[in-house]
């Protein structure tokens, strides 16, 4: 049995109001970065850092973007899960790269707005990515049940 187009749709609906306060917080981030004074002992950090925050905003667009276009909801799903991964990996390159940055006058702020943005951007995957899960488990589960028979 396919799956339903309806419950494919409902799990691309994107929480406008969340995705707002992440874009308008990862530029804050980015404006952090670039005019702001966080400072690493490092050479390069920052300019490192400044490279993830863009691969994240990156990542969080290519995530919410309209796979309408794709004809099977199993491919919308499994391309979506694939920009999933993509972005949670570019997070974890963004946390590597704020490790290096160690001073600073906007050094907490940006800590303290970075680790929420990071909780929150992590929720907002996390549901997605389970609700995409469930849809693919009842297919192949499914696809299994017709096997057996």
């Amino acid at each position: 049995m396919p799956l339903d187009p309806a419950r494919v749709r409902a799990t691309f609906d994107f929480d406008a109001e969340t995705l707002a306060g992440l874009r308008r917080d990862w530029l804050a981030l980015l404006d952090l970065s670039v005019f702001g004074e966080v400072k690493s002992s490092k050479i390069g950090a920052i300019d490192r850092l400044r490279r993830r925050l863009l691969e994240i905003g990156e990542g969080l667009r290519s995530l919410i973007n309209d796979r309408s276009w794709i004809p099977q909801p199993r491919e919308q799903i499994k391309g979506a899960m694939g920009a999933s991964v993509k972005l949670r990996d570019a997070l974890l390159g963004l946390e590597r790269a704020a490790q290096s940055v160690d001073g600073g006058a906007d050094f907490a702020r940006f800590e303290r707005e970075l680790l929420d943005f990071r909780q929150r951007l992590l929720k907002l995957i996390e549901n997605h990515e389970n609700a995409w899960a469930s849809l693919l488990e009842e297919l192949y589960a499914e696809d299994e049940d017709e096997d057996e028979e």
